[in-house]
């Protein structure tokens, strides 16, 4: 079983309903899950050396990426992510230009340090809904089922 990272950012609560869901639905299913959040309750970067598989989640708007998110964001430029697994979702709102360019961003970084990111960019339209909620499980298995290079 993996060992895995959901670290995320929720602004209206709607990123972290998903990153719940996908902590929960991945300990059901025998996983070691670390469940932290990038603003109340931080982890140094350094630690991702230590998960298998990250699970990044942020909310975005028009901006690129929450200021939450920012430090943790620069700070990855200091590591290696080769052998690692990554998925990025978040909520998202299609009244700005750009939909959920905090997820691309975030993926990018991930990708630019070494990562096996997961091709599918988890965007989901403001709060979760049932589908939603399925398809946020079904995205963290497939994650976690990605081979590294």
């Amino acid at each position: 079983m993996a060992n895995v990272l959901v670290l995320y950012a929720s602004l209206t609560g709607s990123t972290e309903i998903m990153a719940e869901t996908m902590t929960e639905h991945l300990k059901e299913n025998g996983h070691e899950v670390a469940h932290k959040s990038f603003d109340l309750d931080p982890i140094d970067v350094s630690r991702l050396a230590e998960f298998d598989s990250i699970l990044f989640g942020s909310y975005s708007w028009d901006d690129d990426i929450p200021f939450e998110v920012e430090d943790f964001y620069f700070d990855m430029d200091e590591i290696d992510l080769n052998g690692k697994t990554v998925g990025v979702f978040g909520s998202c709102d299609t009244y700005y230009d750009i939909y959920g360019p905090a997820i691309d961003t975030l993926a990018a970084k991930a990708k630019e340090r070494g990562a096996t990111v997961y091709e599918e960019k988890f965007k989901f339209e403001l709060e979760p809904d049932d589908k939603d909620i399925e398809h946020g499980k079904s995205f963290a298995d497939a994650v976690l089922n990605l081979e590294t290079k």
